[in-house]
């Protein structure tokens, strides 16, 4: 076993959603040694193995592994973080055990900005999908607010289908 425990250290009110807050659990000793082989996860946004820094998917939000630290968004209250935070020790755990069949990331990963995802949308500006333009509907799929099936120039025709296929693969 590599962790004993994440202790919740502290939260703060989350900026991303009003009424949720943002945890900070302390992990009982370094995690540096293991974020490598979990940047092999699905639902990584991002990965500086300079830094040794991990962010990952998580629905709802993101969650950030630092070597000393962690960070999760948009978590109900504390005793949600506490669930949380254990879930988390024993995946670091599992992959720890696992880490012999794994080969670690060695290179940077950067999330997609919108610009990316606008420019694989069809960029018909037709609102079908609730937003004004494509570029919004964009900034709402990194939002999690929309998913690619709301754009419906996307689902319809035949000359988006590799467009469609790199943009979930993206997300």
């Amino acid at each position: 076993m590599y962790l004993d425990k994440i202790a919740l250290a502290r939260t703060l009110p989350c900026l991303a959603e009003r009424g949720k807050i943002v945890i900070i659990g302390e992990p009982d000793r370094p995690i540096d040694e293991v974020i490598p082989y979990m940047a092999t996860l699905p639902g990584v946004i991002a990965y500086n193995p300079a830094t040794c820094a991990l962010t990952l998917r998580r629905q709802p939000g993101f969650m950030t592994l630092y070597p000393d630290q962690v960070y999760m968004v948009q978590v109900t209250d504390a005793q949600e973080g506490r669930e949380l935070l254990d879930a988390l020790r024993d995946a670091v755990n599992m992959v720890w055990e696992r880490r012999a069949s794994l080969a670690p990331v060695t290179t940077r990963k950067a999330a997609p900005g919108h610009m990316d995802i606008w420019s694989l949308l069809p960029q018909t500006n037709c609102g079908r999908c609730g937003e004004a333009t494509c570029l919004a509907f964009a900034v709402t799929l990194l939002q999690h607010r929309h998913e690619l099936t709301d754009c419906p120039p996307l689902q319809e025709e035949g000359d988006f289908e590799d467009r469609r296929a790199t943009l979930e693969a993206m997300l």
